[in-house]
């Protein structure tokens, strides 16, 4: 059970609002991707820049930390023989699996955990038909739950693995907010250009402005790049619904990270370490506590080393970065698949104190969003000044829009 941090109790989401007009939304990307402006908050003073010159304005060296998650093909359509349409969103695996690149690579079916537009229009058990090509789907929905609904898939031919089912027969889900139909140019325009591991639902949008030049540009600066993945569930866009922060259950999300990532971390932790993204960030702060509780406990298992969102909040102990990393990098040696695969609830939000970023870069964020407290953690009230700042300098606001570099 949860131990809820006292600190915590007096904040309420009302000091985390602002008024965000709908026309500073971006409803699509510019042309170029690293043309977007970036407000550069260095303790306290503010600037504008460019992502295409974000090499000048980045410590040197540094590193740079981003999250290779790829957006799957998570919509898929299906024609009822009456006319109407069934829309199925896929959020996450069943729990039967032991992640989500496990999932992704089932053959001949897989049950997933779904949204269901037009559910009532639906009877349990009768199957949804959807053919492209010699390929056929069939989705059943079997069991209704609170918030989601579990769907068995199945296809032909049995060998296609569900991740190029969804590639043939799916679109990318576009943030609701936009309140547009999702085109062509979205398929390439929401992934980033080092997109690798498949699983996510929206995308790490603070990758989005980087360009295959951009990321030369930064290897030739001395600046270095390194890669773990956090697969971005539906619970990103969750509004905190509760007044009390201590009192929104924090979404749990899908993490990766292999034993040749820490080996490289540690390498260069006494570099200023740089979050590209709030999913790389809470990657990484995770990385500190589930080596804190490695420490505390030396044969913990696979499946009891994962974090809630209070932990790192009410454990009294501390290590330092290095040793946890250490204790870390140990335990995924012993692991047949030289891997960490977990999944973190880890809610950053005004008090919690940072262990390994020194650097966040970074989108706007929804007001009363999860994402925007943990902003606020990052740099403080000061949060406030500079989202002003950018309003009335006409900046890009959301997932399509433009970013921060905050070096507190």
């Amino acid at each position: 059970m949860d131990i809820k941090p006292t600190f915590a109790q007096g904040l309420s989401m009302k000091e985390f609002e602002y008024d965000l007009p709908e026309d500073k939304i971006a409803r699509f990307p510019l042309t170029v991707r690293d043309a977007s402006k970036l407000l550069v908050w260095n303790k306290g003073q503010m600037q504008e820049g460019r992502y295409s010159g974000i090499s000048d304005l980045l410590p040197s060296p540094c590193t740079l930390v981003f999250n290779n998650s790829r957006v799957m093909e998570a919509r898929i359509i299906f024609q009822k023989p009456s006319g109407g349409q069934i829309e199925i969103f896929c959020l996450e695996p069943h729990t039967s699996y032991t992640s989500i690149s496990d999932a992704m690579a089932q053959t001949g079916s897989v049950l997933w955990s779904c949204l269901i537009g037009g559910a009532s229009k639906w009877k349990k058990n009768v199957p949804l038909l959807k053919t492209v090509g010699e390929i056929c789907l069939e989705a059943r929905f079997i069991e209704k739950r609170a918030d989601d609904f579990i769907v068995e898939f199945s296809w032909t031919p049995g060998y296609m693995t569900f991740a190029s089912l969804l590639h043939t027969m799916g679109s990318v889900p576009l943030p609701p907010y936009l309140k547009r139909k999702v085109e062509d140019s979205d398929t390439d325009r929401y992934q980033t250009v080092y997109a690798k591991e498949s699983g996510s639902v929206a995308a790490p949008t603070a990758g989005l402005h980087f360009s295959e030049q951009l990321l030369e540009t930064l290897s030739c600066r001395n600046i270095q790049s390194l890669y773990l993945t956090l697969h971005v569930g539906a619970g990103t866009f969750m509004p905190v619904k509760s007044e009390k922060i201590t009192d929104h259950h924090m979404h749990e999300e899908f993490i990766e990270v292999t034993g040749s990532f820490v080996a490289a971390l540690i390498t260069e932790i006494n570099k200023p370490i740089i979050a590209v993204g709030t999913t790389s960030l809470r990657t990484l702060e995770t990385l500190y506590w589930l080596g804190l509780k490695i420490y505390l406990n030396k044969h913990i298992t696979a499946a009891e080393l994962s974090l809630d969102q209070w932990y790192s909040y009410t454990q009294p102990q501390s290590i330092t970065v290095s040793e946890s990393l250490g204790f870390l990098q140990d335990w995924i040696k012993k692991q047949p698949s030289n891997k960490l695969i977990t999944r973190t609830q880890l809610f950053i939000v005004p008090g919690y104190h940072f262990k390994i970023v020194k650097g966040l870069i970074t989108n706007f964020h929804q007001p009363q969003s999860t994402l925007l407290l943990l902003v606020a953690a990052f740099i403080g009230p000061a949060w406030k000044n500079a989202y002003e700042w950018a309003l009335n300098n006409n900046f890009r606001f959301l997932s399509y829009g433009d970013g921060c570099l905050f070096m507190p």
